[in-house]
């Protein structure tokens, strides 16, 4: 999302406005499509992990954070207040930003970009890459001409003028209605597609009119680049994140909020239709996550705090066939401002405060399991009433997660075929009968999973 600065900024919305159809991307293309957003890895970091790690797995993408230079400063934060469009902000240059691309692509990982292009920076000062800058000059690219009028902060959400035309937290707001700064921003844009670049998130969508963003996205070199935007829902508020499925998917925060209270105040038994039934977007055009660098801090979704409850819901949402996952990989953090540590450079998972989310092997290893089971319909769906539940992906998985307080056994019905299965759970050999049933004892808050293709562990 869009820089949040510092205290009071507990209530956090971001991305949305008017459909304007153009290509559309729904899903991220490819036969994979869970993404890794690697948040403010360095750029040598990410390429190693494409290699060591994404590849491997099955991930399809992984999500970088913003390139572009930006105001100096320790905070995570910073990344998200641009000064200029160079390739120097404190994860690497334009080479080491090119060595990752090429590099996870070997390793079969495509690359999306987290895009800052509602809004430059607050202050004034030198950037990360040796810009100087004031706000609303940006010499070299913007003048005060090329900013909104309204210079105060957003106030009400209720007022879509309001919204696209005013500051989020401060920061100068571009006019994206003008033709020269849409051109200037598909211009960074397609210097991202030149060096091979896969994708985008669009950070603070819901403050670009959906018109604008549309517009942009037609003089991309590449207009059916993958296109993921920020807007976060609000009831009854002005902007919708329904008005930019025209463009690409959009992030469907109420997945991540509904997860929260399910996994800790109701019962999993009701995830029974989680998704379009509980009145999300179309499954096709969702982009769907337990938690983001937003969310983690301002306490709005589970986050890694949450231990055990954090990683079954990451396995459910593998699991299950709503949506286009991210995997949000992060680093432990007391302040909420906090930037990564070691300005970002991970020489190894867990230590240094690197939580590395995506590499957990309860999560990783369902990556191959959602690859694997693609496609397939839910059947076979089981649950107690509470918090134990199990389903079926057609002939090529089966789930059953046990979020109880006390193990769990019983024998399940699948439409597995007969034979041996890995759990990629446990780790452990599952049998099959020929009436496609298995029988396993679940501990507290652990899962199974087993898929067609994983026999032996």
């Amino acid at each position: 999302m869009a820089r949040r600065t510092l205290a009071g900024m507990a209530a956090l919305v971001a991305a949305s406005a008017v459909m304007t159809p153009t290509v559309a991307e729904a899903s991220p293309p490819g036969s994979k499509d869970v993404t890794a957003v690697l948040f403010e890895w360095n750029f040598a970091s990410v390429a190693r992990e494409c290699t060591t790690t994404l590849g491997p797995a099955g991930y399809g993408y992984v999500q970088v954070s913003p390139p572009a230079e930006h105001i100096q400063g320790s905070q995570w934060w910073t990344s998200y207040q641009p000064v200029s469009y160079k390739i120097a902000g404190r994860l690497g240059d334009r080479s080491a930003f090119k060595n990752m691309v090429d590099t996870c692509h070997a390793a079969g990982v495509k690359v999306v970009v987290d895009t800052v292009i509602n809004h430059m920076s607050a202050g004034s000062g030198t950037g990360t890459g040796g810009s100087s800058y004031t706000k609303y000059n940006y010499p070299g690219l913007y003048s005060s001409y090329d900013f909104d009028n309204c210079t105060s902060e957003i106030t009400n959400y209720g007022d879509r003028w309001n919204v696209q035309n005013c500051e989020l937290v401060g920061l100068a707001d571009l006019d994206t209605g003008e033709d020269y700064v849409r051109g200037a921003i598909a211009g960074y844009m397609n210097d991202l597609l030149s060096l091979g670049v896969d994708g985008f998130r669009i950070d603070a969508a819901k403050h670009i009119a959906a018109a604008d963003l549309a517009n942009i996205k037609s003089r991309l070199n590449n207009p059916s680049a993958y296109w993921k935007q920020e807007v976060i829902y609000g009831a009854g508020e002005a902007v919708q994140p329904t008005e930019y499925t025209g463009t690409g998917d959009v992030q469907e925060f109420r997945y991540a909020y509904d997860l929260k209270r399910v996994f800790n105040n109701e019962n999993l038994a009701y995830l029974k239709n989680y998704g379009e039934g509980w009145g999300y977007l179309n499954s096709a055009s969702a982009g769907v996550f337990v938690d983001n660098h937003d969310t983690e801090r301002n306490g709005s979704t589970l986050s890694y705090k949450d231990n055990a409850t954090y990683t079954l819901a990451n396995v459910f949402m593998l699991a299950w066939p709503y949506g286009a996952p991210d995997i949000n990989s992060g680093y432990e953090f007391s302040n909420n401002d906090a930037g990564p540590p070691n300005g970002g450079r991970v020489d190894a998972c867990w230590q240094s405060g690197w939580k590395c989310q995506h590499n957990w092997p309860e999560i990783k290893s369902m990556v191959g399991f959602r690859n694997a089971t693609r496609g397939q319909a839910v059947t076979n769906w089981w649950d107690n009433g509470g918090d134990a539940i199990a389903f079926g992906r057609g002939s090529k998985g089966f789930v059953a997660v046990n979020h109880e307080s006390g193990s769990l056994t019983r024998t399940y019905q699948t439409s597995l075929p007969a034979g041996t299965y890995c759990d990629v759970q446990s780790n452990k050999a599952v049998t099959v009968n020929s009436s496609g049933q298995l029988t396993a004892t679940l501990g507290s808050n652990t899962a199974l999973a087993v898929y067609a293709g994983k026999s032996s562990c």
